[in-house]
């Protein structure tokens, strides 16, 4: 086995392309989801002998998968897929759920609708894509102090995330598990203020057209979409607030 994947790594490459092909194999393994949060990675010297190449070459390697967060090294104990983690400059991806809780209020959350689909043509513009797939399609509240909170309309898209299809999210957020399963590289948001659209003001439990913060945001794993989000807050609820340093400085 070792043999092979040395064979199918190597061949001729230079020991800097034998680097890069070693390092987003094992990539793979951690953002296509085989190797989940929590998984302990080979060995060092494991690596070295699958891979047939110096212990300098697995090391570096190492320290770019740790460098980029998607590992965790710890002294004698080896190295640990990490947790996905939020990055952004300004903005980061919210657990609803966690971000009640620290505030001291009670949560609440319901379940409206789970639909398991093919992507029909505006499930694909709200993707960003023109490939076709399954998708699951929720929408829920959440709610703080017994008052609505927020509504979500999201798109799951099943052929990236196909173990969401066993989830019946009745009594999780869509949001709190696939920020504890999933892992991504890559997200957009878009923040606007309108009018809420009837199925918001409803689930929000709005008794005349009151503006709202909305907020769609998109995210993907190696360049696949994972979930396109629309998330409606009643505007006295909810502030955006960012707090950062002129870039290069700390």
């Amino acid at each position: 086995m070792a043999a092979r994947v040395a064979k199918a790594l190597n061949g001729k490459a230079a020991p800097q392309a034998l680097y890069q092909r070693i390092r987003a194999d094992l990539e793979d393994k951690i953002l296509s989801g085989r190797w989940p949060p929590g998984h302990r990675m080979p060995f060092e010297h494991e690596l070295v002998e699958t891979y047939q190449c110096s212990r300098m070459t697995v090391n570096k390697v190492m320290s770019g998968l740790a460098a980029a967060g998607l590992i965790q090294r710890k002294r004698r104990l080896g190295s640990f897929v990490a947790k996905p983690v939020v990055q952004s400059a300004v903005l980061h991806i919210p657990d609803i759920q966690a971000e009640i809780a620290k505030r001291g209020e009670a949560y609440g959350y319901e379940l409206l609708a789970r639909k398991r689909r093919k992507a029909t043509k505006d499930d694909l513009e709200r993707l960003g894509t023109e490939r076709g797939c399954d998708v699951l399609v929720l929408s829920c509240r959440h709610i703080a102090k017994g008052r609505p909170f927020a509504y979500e309309e999201r798109l799951i898209n099943l052929d990236v995330v196909a173990a969401a299809a066993e989830i019946d999210f009745a009594s999780v957020p869509p949001g709190t598990w696939l920020l504890g399963h999933v892992p991504w590289n890559e997200a957009e948001h878009q923040i606007t203020a309108c009018l809420a659209e009837d199925e918001a003001r409803q689930a929000l439990a709005l008794k005349k057209p009151a503006a709202c913060l909305v907020v769609e945001r998109r995210t993907w794993r190696k360049n696949r979409i994972i979930t396109a989000v629309r998330v409606t807050y009643p505007n006295d609820l909810y502030r955006l607030t960012a707090r950062f340093t002129p870039a290069g400085r700390a």
